[in-house]
């Protein structure tokens, strides 16, 4: 098991720092894949890791895991080594994850370790730079296939061998005609099983699913999920073919969005905890706790505009925990269902409605459910028919009305242009707990006569 693996790598290797036994420490790390070395960077202190990073020999090694690291850890590190030891890191690395690097480190460096590469590279490097990070043209690497559609079957392979040799994934050939501008593309598998002779334009597949280099790098991930492909073309307006988005960087997009999501969701803001100082955790999680503190504020005059009512049969009180509760979780999970499909392009505006009513008659049923379930233990406690049909009504009341705003915030949000993963974190569970309360003490007020 991977797990495993990374824990016994972790151990072992906090075992020899201990001990200082460096020569130990020195053969295991240049023995030990880039990908378990960057596992294992995550749980070390930041001196640990200079000092480990120090001791690999392999440049392709040191860039490879360079382009693992988390951005703090990457930029510590980088930040500490030479401009030509940096170049020869980066040298073997795709072009597209050259730029992710660069484009994190400070500017002079960055432009030091630009200058210092062939030009080339550096300009291919510098053309990726000016795209946004988080579209295809910012993700996209720039070595591709590219034949032309007047190539034959045979030529298109020697092209291949000759001139292709430092692809990333040569999954497909792209064809292309006299301007660059992507015609056609075709498998390997389908390349290697047509006659020598025949040109590649007879057999190409022109039904190309294919993204602009400006397309959100979500969407992209989501036009490769669903077409089951291993890279997807990306082409400027003119349909001009400027590099390709493979499914290893799709994978760490998903990867990425999903937990930029679900911190967001949580109020944390959108990166790993262990990335942040202690006062910037504070600072991006003070804003959403304050909007808790704003609303339990507003529960709380909820509560003590039915004083009286508290006065007069004070074990209502004892079911307002459950009934909040139960409100905040099913508003939370219609809101986190909602999230994901939007997400996932699962779920879209137009259904709003129908997604809204879908999610209420969820919240009607299960309401109805839990709500039988309190009033039985209300009046089995209390004795009182009323006050068990109060509460009853107060949970179903509650449920329903926190999948309704569970399910519409998220949506509403989208509809603003504002992320929906801000939707669900205290401004579901905050207006749920209000409403809750609200309805809980106005239908008991009424059936009991207070």
């Amino acid at each position: 098991m991977p797990g495993d693996r990374t824990s016994i790598l972790v151990e072992t290797t906090r075992r020899l720092l201990r001990r200082g036994a460096t020569a130990n420490l020195r053969k295991m790390i240049n023995k030990t894949h880039a990908a378990d070395i960057s596992a294992l960077f995550r749980h070390l202190s930041a001196s640990h890791q200079s000092f480990l990073f120090a001791m690999i020999e392999s440049p392709q090694t040191r860039g490879l895991i360079l382009s693992e690291l988390d951005e703090n850890a990457m930029k510590r590190i980088a930040e500490q080594m030479p401009v030509s030891e940096m170049v020869e890191a980066l040298h073997d690395l795709p072009n597209d994850d050259v730029a992710d690097i660069i484009g994190r480190l400070p500017a002079e460096q960055a432009e030091a370790i630009l200058q210092a590469m062939n030009d080339e590279e550096s300009q291919e490097v510098e053309g990726l730079l000016g795209y946004d990070d988080e579209t295809a043209g910012g993700i996209m690497t720039p070595e591709f296939v590219a034949v032309s559609q007047e190539a034959t079957a045979q030529e298109s392979i020697e092209s291949l061998r000759k001139e292709h040799l430092d692809v990333e994934m040569p999954f497909y050939l792209y064809v292309v005609d006299e301007n660059g501008r992507l015609v056609g593309v075709s498998s390997l598998r389908q390349l290697v099983l047509e006659a020598p002779e025949r040109p590649i334009k007879e057999f190409m597949n022109t039904d190309i699913v294919s993204v602009r280099t400006d397309m959100d790098q979500e969407e992209v991930a989501r036009l490769v999920a669903r077409y089951d492909i291993l890279a997807v073309p990306v082409v400027d307006s003119d349909n001009v073919l400027k590099g390709i988005v493979t499914v290893d960087d799709v994978i760490d997009i998903i990867r990425e969005e999903a937990t930029e999501d679900i911190f967001k969701m949580a109020g944390v803001g959108d990166e790993f905890v262990e990335n942040q100082t202690v006062m910037r955790s504070a600072r991006i999680r003070l804003p959403w706790l304050f909007a808790s503190w704003i609303g339990g504020m507003m529960a709380a005059l909820v509560v003590g505009g039915f004083a009286e009512t508290l006065e007069k049969v004070a074990y209502l009180a004892a079911f307002m925990p459950v009934i909040a509760g139960m409100g905040g979780n099913v508003g939370t999970q219609s809101s986190t269902i909602v999230v994901r499909g939007l997400a996932m392009g699962r779920i879209h505006l137009a259904d709003l409605w129908k997604i809204v009513g879908k999610q209420l008659a969820v919240g009607v049923i299960l309401g109805a459910f839990y709500g039988l379930l309190v009033g039985t233990v209300a009046k089995v406690s209390f004795g009182q028919a009323n006050m068990a049909i109060a509460v009853a009504l107060g949970m179903l009341a509650s449920m329903s009305i926190a999948s309704l705003m569970g399910s519409l915030f998220p949506l509403i949000f989208t509809r603003l242009n504002i992320d929906p993963a801000v939707a669900t974190g205290p401004f579901v569970t905050t207006a749920t707990d209000v409403v809750s309360v609200f309805f809980y003490f106005s239908i008991a007020t009424a059936l009991l006569g207070i």
